[in-house]
């Protein structure tokens, strides 16, 4: 046995002996965070199209020896279990045996967009973070983290991807809902709760390591477009606001969180490089490890080096400012800047080839791969923590109990704007728009159109601009006001019957209208039908107060400061609005 094969010895002696056994390019391939995917009976892919991603899973494990990897897709908690078992057999059968560290992407709300977060599917189903945030509790934060750290280490997530700690300061920017809100103090707060429940009082075998982002806080994109794309890489503080937005990052790193993921912005009109985040060792080297005193490891975001095949749609490198450098230089840049690992790359013979021609120092490559190991140690990897059941990630994973408190987070993020007929009482005679009727069947007699009905219960979504590009469509963009005819056809069933209408606010919708004449206005962020319908007939007490505020006009979005929280001229409904019923 090997000292770093010994669970008695201390973790950095440990690290130190595996350091001292690795090549280069088995180190350079510690460097790279890419992503897997599983067949639907669990096994592990050894067979691509390419168009997602380019390299099978023993071509990375076996032959460019990668040992970080996020999962896409949804699947079932035994087929998960399973796939990691083999992914971790295939890894202990390479030279030196490093196990695998798989993290994810949240999976336990509604959200589906594959660049971002994955519906709950065999989890439990909580609100997303603004629906966290609209209940302001953090200890239901605590125990909402604490349950996504039990689920994921059943299947074998041993980091989350998670959380989202930007601040909502930009109306249309698409990455809101992940947020906890437009409030710096408030998401410091929460922040704090979810770094606990994660990871515990202290990384170790039971933990889940959280990757907070973006730092330094990706929410005042120039126009509200978002920088997976060359038309939203542009990051400004009209406000002056800069610091404010550090603020929930400096709650994560007091409150112990491992790693910190850079956003893809780049950063106009400041003292700090215009380069992209990831690039920026003002920011990374300078303000985040030197500053403020971060010292876990910190792993871009996904696909800063090289143009990538996403549905079979080719995109550009997400290289904002250094679009000219080689995928070398654009390497042996974020390196400089303080960065440890390349999400969504797998190029680990461009590390090497920095090092054998002298670009970069084998030290360097040595700093970051003793960050990555010390951690895998930490976890119980090498050890207890390598294998999972199967038949315990069946049992967990969407138990009763944790079931019952997404169900009833869901129902406390419901936030009154306007209460009129509410709670609603008897079996009245009930119109269903985007509501399953056969739900609505348990609570009032359904009828088929407005004109039967003593009530209707209408539920809409946040508008957006639809976008040409099948990747960039998953990122609601664009107007927040409800087009023609929709609105229209909206306001003709609000005069035809009273109407309790729900409106999902991924973002902040312009609804002036629809709140002058609904009967009744509630806001969701991720809730069944049964969670509206108990709140709606006072079944449930809603407490939900709005995470943002919602503007009257896309005028008034226009001329706001996009670093600038809640900064729209005369709102419908301002930050902090909700009602008791």
């Amino acid at each position: 046995m090997h000292p770093y094969q010994d669970p008695t010895r201390p973790v950095d002696e440990r690290v130190e002996d595996l350091l001292s056994r690795m090549t280069l390019e088995e180190k350079a391939g510690q460097l790279f965070h890419s992503m897997l995917m599983m067949n639907p009976d669990g096994s592990p892919v050894t067979e691509t199209d390419g168009s997602m991603l380019p390299f099978t899973t023993p071509e990375l494990i076996e032959g460019r020896g990668l040992t970080h990897f996020n999962l896409l897709g949804s699947h079932g908690a035994r087929e998960m279990a399973r796939w990691h078992n083999e992914v971790q057999e295939m890894a202990a059968a390479t030279r030196l045996g490093i196990p695998v560290s798989l993290s994810t992407d949240p999976r336990h709300a509604f959200t589906d967009n594959i660049g971002a977060s994955f519906n709950s599917g065999a989890f439990s189903a909580w609100p997303e973070a603004l629906g966290l945030a609209a209940i302001r509790d953090p200890e239901l934060v605590f125990r909402f983290a604490d349950t996504v750290r039990r689920e994921y280490l059943s299947v074998g997530f041993r980091t989350a991807l998670h959380p989202q700690i930007d601040l909502a300061t930009e109306p249309r920017w698409s990455r809101q809902s992940g947020t906890f809100g437009s409030d710096a103090a408030l998401t410091g707060e929460l922040v704090r709760a979810y770094v606990r429940g994660l990871q515990g009082e202290q990384l170790g075998p039971d933990s889940v390591a959280a990757m907070v982002k973006h730092f330094p806080g990706g929410g005042p994109q120039k126009d509200g477009e978002d920088p997976h794309f060359p038309h939203g890489k542009e990051q400004v503080y009209p406000g002056g606001l800069r610091e404010h937005h550090l603020e929930p990052f400096k709650a994560a790193i007091a409150a112990g969180c491992a790693q910190m993921m850079p956003y893809y912005g780049q950063p106009v009109g400041t003292d700090w490089e215009e380069v992209g985040f990831g690039f920026n060792k003002g920011v990374i080297q300078g303000l985040l490890r030197d500053e403020l005193g971060f010292d876990g490891i910190v792993c871009t975001d996904w696909g800063l080096l090289n143009d990538s095949r996403i549905f079979g749609e080719i995109h550009a490198a997400r290289a904002w400012g250094v679009e000219h450098l080689s995928v070398a230089e654009r390497t042996a840049k974020a390196l400089d800047a303080g960065c440890d690992q390349f999400g969504g790359e797998e190029c680990p013979e461009v590390v090497v080839e920095l090092v054998t021609s002298g670009r970069i120092a084998e030290s360097r490559v040595d700093t970051s791969v003793r960050r990555l190991l010390r951690e895998k140690f930490v976890l119980g990897l090498f050890d207890e923590r390598r294998y999972v059941d199967p038949d315990e990630a069946a049992e967990t994973v969407g138990r009763a109990d944790f079931t019952a408190l997404g169900a009833a987070a869901q129902r406390r993020s419901l936030t009154v704007l306007t209460d009129g007929p509410l709670p609603l009482k008897g079996r009245p005679k009930l119109y269903v728009e985007n509501v399953a009727a056969e739900v609505a069947a348990a609570y009032a007699e359904v009828v088929a159109t407005p004109e039967e009905a003593d009530l209707a219960v209408l539920r809409l979504r946040t508008p957006y601009e639809e976008r040409p590009n099948l990747f960039e469509s998953f990122f609601h963009s664009g107007s927040l006001a409800f087009p023609e005819p929709e609105l229209g056809r909206v306001l003709a069933l609000l005069a035809a019957t009273p109407t309790v209408v729900c409106v999902n606010l991924e973002r902040p919708a312009v609804l002036p209208e629809i709140a002058e004449h609904a009967a009744a206005l509630i806001a969701d962020y991720g809730a069944s039908d049964e969670a509206l319908l108990d709140v709606a007939f006072g079944r449930a007490k809603p407490e939900g107060r709005l995470p943002f505020e919602l503007p009257r006009s896309m005028a008034a979005v226009e001329a706001s400061r996009p670093d600038v929280p809640n900064d729209t001229a005369d709102p419908v409904f301002p930050y902090g609005h909700g009602l008791e019923i």
